[in-house]
């Protein structure tokens, strides 16, 4: 089909909203009508030749009273894997049905009925049935049938003559679905509340399939998959398989078998993408709907290529119970094997972001189908938009950082292009395309490339929702060459969007993205002294919820709370006062402040610190280990044994918490004395890859005995964590930081190298922002005086200056 036949049916079947639909269906609906019917139209025109065989057909399967149909027959009988078992077509329907709406409702509904599964699962999702109603209560039925089945519009595959005599040419199926696409297309731009939610602009899928297909062209298999996690209406599916086809195309494999697979969790977008399938001919049981994330409905299927826009900023709140049970995944796809500072591999390791946004679970998805390049000679190369929280959200240890570090560590990270903002239709922010693959070439294995093409755009004349601007075919052809020549060039000071405007590129290794986490410790230091005021606090959980709760009612009732009836005759008081006081607690929280137990445990031990008191007295101390020895005398006295009170580490723990508080001024909390000599200062020193000179950077400090070393309590008021950039070429990369960076600084510091967590992390503004000098003041006094001899004096007056010439 050529562009003028292309061009003339889309604006025919365009023209129909406008004649037809205008006072029935606000502009925003139109859709709503004129996609499902351009598609019934078009399996409808398909099924045309064979419909007697397949009526022949559907007559011999029901003729004993059978009414378990046996699909294969009846595909077989038209051609096609759909089929229709009622007596009518489009045509016939608009030629018997005159103007009694009963009976054209009727003949249609029994059209729609008599269609297989497939094609029904498609009329269920466009909501067919209710618009067919809607139009035949509105008498505009059979006008947008006559539409569709005229002989001003040939939707069929064959060419055919109209009633003056002009030749129609046919449509085939990808011509078909290049209509159809452009319906899409015109409608989204149309309707700018919803536009890109389900539409990627053809200009971003064009650079995806370069960027795909282009470096492998001379390798594409004869066979091949193709997969989109988030399929929306199937542009990408279809724009690859269009790009791959092409006869004059830049690859050119038109006699390729190609497998298009997706899954769509929007009904009606998914019935778009289906019908696409369908009208092209392609399998539309490769289609799926329902949630990719919740279930993994291609399990164990790997794919040649991926492409996906998947959403972003979206919640996956309501999926966690299907991959998350506690903390513990339970979807494989979403756990990945790490190795910890010491290179030991610690398997299942959490790779889901935080709940509001799970764009990159839709990354892990397509990391999980990767075809090994053994089976294929390629591997599996994948393309996928995301917005930059995908680059840097989420520290070392994360989901979100596990999932990148899992990426790059692997090599799958081919590279990364950052496009202009406004380039959605929805959004404004800026977004990047990333590329991966299983089968690096030689030179960009071990290596990241790092595109800015934020800078290369064409302004739209007219915006199209938040889209004001769009890449040309030229700045496409010059991405695809500086990321395929695997080029550097330095970014600029030219303005975005001018006609002088070039992108940027820059080459990384993996490991220059990695960085270590690690705490910087410094020793606790506390003052102690009992007093009655500090022990009250022992009489309430120190939860700050439960704590304010069981205040306020120990305020109220005071001692009888300790009563046995007390919690069961005013456990309603309490529950509207909670709700009053708009105090969110769980059920178990909740539970634990209304049970006499909690109360009771609480008091026990608050009279257990009293007797401690009376037995230590209330003087101040600033050394707490020598605090902690005289307690630990206190609670082995006779007095305090004969109250027959038995502390756990918990409840003395409690204690000294409710006594003692920082204070830099008093001596630092021993931990303990640690003993190491032999086989276990070698295995420490080997942990911790030092010399025993250096044991002290790590937080082992020798006494005047050889062989002992002190170790602190740590203060989590003062602990710092720094990251450090990865150089796998120091191992002590860690101890050289610390000791020029916080040693000079805080002499008591130390290393918690236990602490280590490696993260990654990708900042495009830290590797293309430049700073741009400011004009000199010489330039700036000069326009001033240039203004201001075109403002008559005005600024020498308020500036007190004297003008050149005067």
């Amino acid at each position: 089909m050529n562009q003028a036949s292309h061009n003339r049916i889309v604006s025919f079947i365009w023209s129909i909203a406008d004649d037809c639909l205008r006072d029935i269906y606000v502009r925003g609906k139109y859709r709503d009508v004129i996609l499902p019917m351009t598609v019934l139209r078009r399996l409808d025109a398909l099924l045309e030749p064979t419909k007697e065989a397949v009526l022949e057909e559907y007559q011999l399967q029901t003729a004993d009273g059978s009414t378990e149909l046996i699909a294969s027959g009846l595909e077989d009988a038209a051609g096609y894997v759909f089929y229709n078992t009622s007596p009518w077509t489009l045509r016939k329907i608009n030629g018997t049905a005159g103007n009694n709406r009963e009976i054209l409702l009727a003949n249609m509904e029994e059209y729609l009925d008599g269609y297989s599964d497939n094609v029904k699962e498609i009329i269920e999702k466009f909501d067919l049935k209710s618009q067919v109603r809607n139009m035949v209560n509105s008498d505009i039925l059979l006008d947008v049938i006559a539409k569709f089945t005229s002989d001003d519009i040939n939707l069929t595959p064959h060419d055919v003559r109209n009633t003056k005599g002009d030749l129609l040419p046919g449509i085939s199926n990808l011509g078909m679905g290049y209509v159809f696409e452009e319906l899409i297309r015109k409608f989204n731009e149309e309707n700018n509340e919803e536009a890109g939610e389900h539409f990627t602009p053809r200009e971003v899928i064009k650079l995806m399939t370069h960027l795909i297909f282009l470096p492998i062209k001379d390798q594409i298999p004869p066979a091949m998959t193709i997969y989109d996690p988030a399929c929306g209406s199937g542009g990408m599916l279809t724009e690859s398989q269009n790009f791959i086809l092409d006869k004059n195309g830049p690859i050119g494999a038109s006699n390729s078998a190609i497998y298009l697979y997706g899954k769509e969790i929007n009904g009606e977008t998914y019935a778009i993408c289906k019908s696409d399938m369908m009208i092209k001919g392609n399998d539309p049981g490769n289609i799926r709907i329902g949630s990719t994330l919740s279930d993994d409905e291609f399990q164990g299927i790997p794919f040649d290529f991926m492409l996906s826009n998947p959403p972003y900023g979206k919640s996956w709140a309501s999926e966690v119970k299907y991959i998350k049970d506690g903390k513990a995944i339970m979807d494989s796809r979403f756990t990945v094997d790490l190795k910890n500072y010491w290179g030991v591999v610690e398997e299942d390791q959490d790779a889901t972001p935080r709940t509001s946004d799970g764009q990159l679970l839709f990354l892990l998805e397509m990391v999980d189908k990767m075809k090994d390049p053994q089976l294929n000679k390629i591997g599996s190369r994948i393309a996928s938009v995301h917005n930059g929280s995908s680059l840097f959200t989420g520290d070392a240890g994360s989901g979100e950082s596990n999932i990148r570090r899992y990426i790059i560590e692997n090599d799958y990270l081919e590279a990364i292009i950052q496009l202009p903002n406004n380039i959605f239709y929805n959004t404004g922010i800026t977004t990047y395309i990333w590329l991966l693959s299983n089968n690096k070439r030689p030179e960009r294995r071990g290596k990241v490339q790092l595109i800015d093409a934020n800078k290369i755009y064409n302004k739209l004349r007219k915006n199209l929702g938040d889209k004001n601007c769009e890449l040309t075919d030229a700045h496409i052809d010059e991405i695809v060459r500086v990321y395929q020549s695997l080029e550097t060039i330095e970014p600029t000071f030219e303005d975005a969007g001018s006609e002088h405007a070039t992108l940027a590129s820059q080459v990384f290794n993996n490991e220059d993205f990695g960085y270590y986490r690690v705490n910087i410790e410094r020793p606790d230091r506390r003052l102690a002294q009992f007093s009655e005021e500090r022990l009250e606090t022992l009489r309430f959980i120190s939860q700050n919820v439960l704590q304010e709760a069981m205040q306020y009612i120990y305020e109220i009732w005071g001692d009888d709370v300790y009563e046995e009836s007390f919690f069961k005759t005013h456990a309603q008081e309490i529950n509207q006062w909670l709700d009053d006081a708009e105090i969110s607690i769980t059920g178990a929280q909740k539970n634990r402040l209304l049970n006499e137990k909690t109360w009771k445990d609480q008091l026990r031990l608050l009279n257990a610190a009293r007797v401690l008191m009376a037995e230590v007295g209330i003087d101040q101390y600033c050394d707490f280990n020598e605090f902690k020895e005289i307690v630990q005398k206190a609670e082995a006295s006779t007095a305090f044994k004969a109250t027959k009170l038995k502390l756990s580490a918990t409840d003395r723990n409690k204690i000294y918490d409710a006594v003692s508080w920082y204070d830099e001024s008093a001596e630092k909390v021993i931990r303990r004395i640690e003993k190491l000599k032999g086989d276990k200062l070698a295995n420490l020193l080997a942990h911790l890859n030092c010399s025993e000179e250096e044991l002290p950077n790590f937080g082992y400090f020798p006494t005047e005995k050889a062989g002992e070393y002190l170790t602190y309590e740590t203060s989590s008021a003062l602990r710092d964590s720094e990251s450090i950039p990865l150089d796998a070429g120091n191992p002590q990369v860690i101890q050289d930081y610390f000791l020029a960076e916080v040693k000079p600084h805080v002499e008591e510091a130390w290393i918690d190298l236990d602490s280590v967590k490696i993260g990654y992390e990708i900042s495009f503004n830290k590797y293309f922002y430049r700073h741009k000098p400011l004009r000199s003041l010489a330039d700036v006094t000069a326009d001033i005086l240039a203004l201001e001899q075109e403002a008559d004096g005005l600024i020498a007056d308020i500036l007190n200056l004297e003008v050149k010439g005067e």
